[in-house]
């Protein structure tokens, strides 16, 4: 499985980013696709992901202002950024069906180039 990430880029505070994730390869064996990020010196964060038939999850720091949706590729509308969104973000997937706290645990099998997303204040 490949993974493509794209959107990133410069936003001032308040503003909206969008950020997508095309998948290749054995695709139909995927249980899950999220989003995580890394901002400098910080530990990989899970903000979101989404397994078949069992929902989504999005970690409380972004709640209500990132969705997260899948059809033919994996999306992330961020809304409302605010400068502590600064870091790159990482599209990643499993066929593992394991829960989101284990993968925010763990981290998840196939993982594309991070994209940067930086918010000015």
């Amino acid at each position: 499985v490949q993974l493509q990430a794209s959107g990133g880029g410069l936003v001032q505070a308040g503003g909206s980013l969008r950020l997508s994730c095309a998948a290749s390869g054995r695709t139909s064996s995927l249980y899950a696709m999220g989003w995580f990020r890394q901002a400098p010196g910080k530990e990989r964060e899970l903000i979101a992901c989404i397994s078949s038939g069992a929902g989504e999850y999005v970690a409380d720091s972004v709640k209500g202002r990132f969705t997260i949706s899948r059809d033919n590729t994996l999306t992330l509308q961020m809304n409302s950024l605010k400068p502590e969104d600064t870091a790159d973000y990482y599209c990643a997937a499993d066929s593992r069906r394991a829960s989101a706290t284990y993968f925010r645990n763990y981290g998840m099998t196939y993982w594309g180039k991070g994209t940067q997303v930086t918010v000015s204040s």
